[in-house]
């Protein structure tokens, strides 16, 4: 059993698996300082000085100055704010995978057409090899012409 465990870790495809999750982690991290560090604050400034982290409504109906001092009183929120950052993430990610899949997909070769190795069995149909002279199916006998 051991030995069946340890071959389907090493199957290219969990493998692939785990390099892509530990890959997307840190994209997704650089993502989030991109949008947090770099994008929203100039954002920000041209909406007239607003931090989206900073939006929030206090369900407790008090006023706080900011997302942190409800959070230190405990104040139950709802934080759109940050939501509206996640979502700016998650745009920017999904838009770039898409970029990336679109050039991987560009720059691969068009797989090769291969010969069919079937045939259509003209009484009933059904696929049969290409050699077959009698069909497994209706039990026709297959001529040049009939095919």
């Amino acid at each position: 059993m051991l030995k069946e465990w340890k071959d389907f870790l090493m199957r290219g495809n969990v493998l692939d698996l785990a390099i892509g999750v530990i890959i997307g982690g840190a994209f997704g991290k650089i993502v989030t300082s991109f949008v947090n560090d770099i994008l929203m604050p100039p954002l920000g400034l041209l909406l007239g000085k607003m931090n989206f982290a900073d939006l929030f409504i206090s369900l407790s109906g008090q006023s706080y100055p900011s997302l942190a001092a409800a959070k230190a009183a405990g104040a139950p929120t709802l934080n759109y704010g940050l939501f509206i950052n996640s979502l700016i993430d998650f745009v920017l990610v999904g838009t770039a995978i898409f970029l990336l899949i679109k050039q991987v997909n560009r720059l691969k070769k068009p797989a090769e057409e291969k010969a069919p190795d079937t045939k259509a069995c003209p009484f009933c149909c059904s696929k049969i090899p290409l050699a077959a002279t009698r069909c497994p199916n209706c039990t026709s006998q297959l001529t040049e012409k009939s095919v």
